[in-house]
């Protein structure tokens, strides 16, 4: 089996997919996990405006519309999570992809403050923070705030990881990384758009150039400048489809280095880290 095919099959990326299949079978793992354990009233999701966070926060809005329809009990909630760094650039994305959403519930937890707490904490400390690591911190304190959320409304922290994100490491660790349940991992970037398609979500907030935006002195940085890749390419990849060799061994390259994230913490039993 060759590194390609070990990728695919770790990420369960499928080929080809039928969109409405795909969205069912999202509403419905939502679902069973909530009816699984019935202390759990809720679902909470950072939306950020982006395409992930969109396609996440509808799976989540109809599966909870579902569970209430099916069980008769109201008290089945989706929080969607505003949680921008002072004032967020694409503010309008956010509105829209809520508009989009109707999530029962909207929080807006601004982060800024939070931030800098942290940074002049560990300023007085001796560390100064990169403007690299501090956008780390952003991550991390978002997630924070969610489980916060999540501690208080009996609630399930929801991720926006995917294939295209995994097979590159993409992500905070313990930041967006950090969360309970991926409701959309399996799929790559182009099968997303597909979904939102499908679902009607407004064409510009799946179209517009992804981006992580969390470093202050490159803002709105595209994801495909900070990977030297396209997602087309990685979509492609995960597809099983030929690359140039280039081209695959970053991506490749990109997985093998970031292996540690996809996992829980190392311990003596671990040996992958080796290769």
């Amino acid at each position: 089996m060759t590194l390609q095919q070990e990728i695919i099959q770790a990420l369960g990326v499928k080929p080809t997919i039928n969109a409405e299949e795909e969205v069912r079978r999202s509403v419905d793992f939502l679902k069973s996990y909530l009816q699984t354990y019935p202390f759990l009233r809720s679902l909470i999701l950072g939306i950020s405006g982006g395409q992930d966070s969109t396609l996440a926060g509808k799976l989540c809005q109809t599966a909870i519309s579902e569970l209430r329809q099916e069980s008769g009990d109201a008290s089945y909630q989706f929080i969607a999570v505003r949680l921008p760094y002072g004032i967020q650039a694409d503010e309008q994305d956010c509105q829209d992809a809520i508009d989009f959403i109707k999530p029962d519930r909207v929080l807006t937890v601004n982060i800024k403050g939070a931030v800098l707490a942290s940074e002049q904490a560990l300023r007085e400390a001796g560390i100064e923070l990169s403007d690299f690591i501090r956008g780390n911190e952003k991550a991390r304190e978002r997630m924070k705030a969610q489980y916060s959320i999540a501690g208080m409304t009996k609630g399930v922290v929801v991720g926006t990881d995917h294939a295209a994100e995994a097979v590159t490491g993409f992500f905070t660790k313990y930041g967006d990384g950090g969360t309970d349940i991926n409701p959309i991992f399996r799929l790559n970037k182009r099968q997303g758009k597909q979904l939102l398609a499908f679902l009607g979500c407004p064409e510009h907030l799946y179209k517009k150039a992804p981006t992580a935006d969390l470093e202050d002195d490159r803002p709105s940085l595209p994801d495909e400048a900070a990977l030297g890749v396209t997602y087309e390419n990685i979509d492609d990849y995960l597809e099983g489809k030929t690359l140039d060799a280039g081209t695959a061994q970053i991506i490749e390259g990109w997985y093998l280095k970031t292996e540690h994230k996809r996992r829980p913490p190392i311990t003596v039993f671990d040996d992958f880290w080796k290769k």
